[in-house]
């Protein structure tokens, strides 16, 4: 594994491309249920009889929806698998099967034993307490020790931690760790690199943009022919230009301050950005989720002319929200943006539940 700065100034520059194609979301048509319209028929009741049936059957179709998401354990977009679990001050690892990664490791939930990359945000419990519980489970079971990314100002409090395990445990504990500031790029494998950028939450963190790389002919030698390319390229001519296409971003807890920072640009540019939005409506205030180093609902969509992701991928949410507050903060979102917007709600109830 090869650790890099990137230099915007070198002759061969990276570019970007970014991805807008608008989403259109679907329409909801709740089915009244025949069940509820017979029961008043048969009663013989007049209109307000049939409108408390109509409200039963919508009543019951929130249910199936509740109870579908219950058992949901993750979505597809882009040609990627998020899946994992999100939920404020309990526990937070969302997991990339693709791409192998897990992001943060909560409580390590199993499906994050299989991931050879794990990229810490922060130091909080919530985020970091299930690093030797991965470490170690991955060890149980043979594989290879995985790599680790934290931000550098706890790379030596993470060593001592897992030195007081071992200690502890009498067993060998093995990963790499990795301190990789915000600006530095690491190769993942060939064909991908992962590039930190900075958040703003109340102790130092980091979000993580992962990139693919492909190569891109020059406009000059596109007009040739192939043997033509080939006797230019064995001639020592570098004839391709490396780009670098953000294909998933995921910023941990943070405040809403990173939507206008142009080095985040990349992260609202990603294919999938995976974000926080800690409280959801008008009983918690903005200033409340700021003192706490957190984003409102309300601040994504008012820095929503800056999307320019094609999912967004809402996480972290309070414990005291519902699936129903959550689907209806995700269809608020939605109406702001042409982005698909979906909630990570595994571990969240229906209010009906």
């Amino acid at each position: 594994m090869q650790l890099a700065t990137l230099n915007p100034t070198a002759p061969n520059l990276l570019r970007f491309h970014p991805f807008q194609q608008p989403l259109l979301s679907q329409k909801l048509h709740l089915p009244i249920q025949t069940r509820g319209v017979n029961a008043v028929l048969n009663g013989g009741g007049g209109g307000s009889g049939f409108l408390s049936a109509i409200g039963r059957a919508i009543e019951e179709e929130e249910y199936r929806k509740a109870r579908a998401e219950v058992n949901r354990k993750g979505l597809d977009s882009e040609g990627y698998s998020v899946e994992g679990l999100s939920i404020g001050g309990h526990e937070t690892c969302v997991i990339v099967p693709q791409l192998k990664s897990a992001f943060d490791i909560g409580r390590c939930p199993s499906r994050a034993v299989q991931q050879n990359f794990l990229f810490i945000t922060h130091a909080h419990l919530d985020h970091i307490g299930g690093l030797p519980m991965y470490i170690a489970t991955r060890g149980l079971y043979s594989m290879k020790p995985p790599t680790v990314f934290v931000p550098p100002c706890i790379k030596e409090d993470v060593e001592k931690l897992i030195d007081i395990h071992r200690t502890m445990g009498q067993v060998e504990l093995n990963f790499d760790l990795v301190a990789l500031d915000v600006g530095e790029t690491y190769e993942m494998r060939n064909d991908l690199v992962v590039r930190p950028f900075k958040t703003h939450h109340v102790i130092t963190s980091q979000g993580y943009v992962i990139y693919s790389v492909r190569k891109k002919l020059r406009k000059q030698y596109m007009h040739l022919k192939g043997k033509q390319i080939e006797k230019i390229k064995k001639s020592g001519v570098e004839i391709t230009d490396t780009i670098l296409c953000p294909e998933v971003a995921f910023t941990g807890d943070t405040m809403s301050d990173f939507f206008l920072d142009p080095r985040s640009a990349d992260a609202l540019r990603a294919k999938i950005l995976i974000t926080e939005a800690t409280f959801l409506d008008e009983n918690v205030s903005i200033e409340h989720a700021r003192e706490h180093g957190h984003t409102h609902l309300s601040e994504i969509m008012e820095h929503s002319q800056w999307i320019r992701n094609k999912t967004i991928v809402l996480t972290h949410f309070s414990s005291r929200y519902h699936l129903e507050d959550i689907r209806q903060a995700v269809s608020k979102l939605q109406a702001k943006v042409s982005a698909k917007v979906v909630g990570l709600t595994e571990g969240f109830k229906s209010m009906y539940s």
